[in-house]
């Protein structure tokens, strides 16, 4: 009879680390208009944080100057955010776990050119159609780019911020 070789454990490859969650934070003088255009922009949702501040406010750790009302609910007045509608989002705190941008009041004005912005793409052959709604909700057309590499339409959100759509 044959002799089977030792058995040996399988030695699991080196474990590679989770890739971090994150989000993107712009800065706004209204918060609240601009994630009500960016969530309309991109098919977003705003997020509803109002158990997570009604739960602060019962508590003591929130002050009722610290939220608004924004929709009809409570929001926090100097912050909001809006995620993808198919991400997950934590039910208890109405955080999405997910893509989402959160815009956050500061009280200085933007000035010079975004070192980092977004790029819409539209489906194939909408560009102009993407670009005529989102200026309907409040963009503003800065300049038509037609390079070697493509062509793209640079635009600013309500308070300035350039993005591109493609």
């Amino acid at each position: 009879m044959p002799t089977q070789p030792p058995a040996t454990t399988p030695v699991p490859p080196a474990s590679a680390p989770a890739p971090l969650h994150w989000k993107l934070v712009a800065d706004a003088a209204d918060p609240h208009t601009q994630a009500d255009f960016w969530a309309a922009a991109l098919h977003y949702t705003v997020e509803d944080n109002s158990a997570l501040i009604a739960r602060l406010l019962t508590l003591g750790a929130l002050p009722g100057e610290a939220t608004v009302e924004h929709h009809g609910r409570a929001a926090f007045r100097d912050l909001i955010a809006v995620r993808h509608p198919e991400d997950p989002c934590d039910p208890e705190t109405g955080t999405g776990l997910g893509r989402r941008l959160l815009f956050q009041r500061v009280p200085e004005p933007k000035a010079g050119k975004n070192r980092l912005h977004l790029d819409v793409h539209a489906p194939a052959g909408q560009r102009t159609a993407e670009v005529a709604r989102l200026t309907a909700l409040g963009a503003r057309v800065l300049r038509e780019v037609r390079e070697p590499a493509g062509e793209w339409t640079v635009l600013a959100d309500p308070e300035g911020n350039e993005f591109c759509v493609q």
